[in-house]
């Protein structure tokens, strides 16, 4: 007769410090070209992509963008636009009355008080319509290369998976991976956890068996039966 198979179950988790340093050789591993995948020429650009990106896949917006930039190529532009046309050119993205509304808005301040330039500052960047932390963080980021903390649901939802965060609050999640990660390893570290969320760690159904942070992730250790399968 046979032996029982054994199931293996790990040990607690390394300290923090350790488990830090492991993640982030992992994704570096495993993701070393994550980038923002919206496509952009500008800040002004990628400001306008990322609030069409709301509640809409970025594949969507990258079909909508290059003829919505040729058409409107300044903060001008947009600022002068009839609304309701703007509404038609981005209707496939959703939710398109408020996108167009907040960014009809905010290209009138961008023109009217900062010569039609993105400013590189948080605190200015939150108070333009249509724009939260989460957006600003994006153009800071990617436009910018000022290093900023991006939450998105996959951000969130790998985070809280991995123990790096009990928060729900997206702000209080920016916080707790600040105070987690080295500031120049910000941004590129969001894009690989979206990457991660997208293919690995996903919201139903997380593919742990395959999961290489598997080791250092909470989640999987609360929910050691073996692995889900891919």
């Amino acid at each position: 007769m046979p032996p029982k198979k054994t199931v293996k179950h790990r040990n607690a988790l390394s300290p923090p410090a350790e488990r830090i340093h492991a993640i982030l050789s992992l994704l570096d591993e495993h993701y070393p070209e994550a980038r923002c995948s919206l496509g952009y020429e500008s800040p002004l650009q990628l400001l306008v992509a990322t609030i069409l990106s709301a509640q809409c896949t970025d594949e969507r917006v990258n079909h909508v963008t290059p003829g919505l930039f040729t058409k409107y190529p300044s903060a001008k532009a947009f600022a002068e636009a009839s609304l309701e046309e703007l509404e038609e050119d981005i209707r496939s993205t959703g939710f398109f009355r408020n996108k167009a509304k907040n960014i009809q808005a905010c290209c009138r301040i961008l023109d009217a008080e900062y010569e039609g330039r993105v400013p590189a500052d948080l605190d200015i960047l939150v108070k333009l319509p249509g724009i939260g932390r989460k957006t600003a963080n994006v153009v800071l980021g990617d436009a910018f290369h000022i290093p900023g903390i991006v939450v998105d649901t996959h951000v969130a939802r790998v985070s809280q998976r991995l123990g790096l965060t009990a928060h729900k609050d997206p702000v209080k999640i920016e916080q707790d991976l600040m105070s987690l990660i080295p500031r120049e390893r910000w941004t590129d570290f969001c894009h690989q956890l979206i990457q991660h969320g997208r293919k690995i760690c996903q919201a139903r159904k997380p593919r742990t068996s395959i999961c290489p942070l598997n080791p250092h992730c909470q989640y999987a250790m609360e929910h050691d039966d073996g692995g889900v399968s891919p």
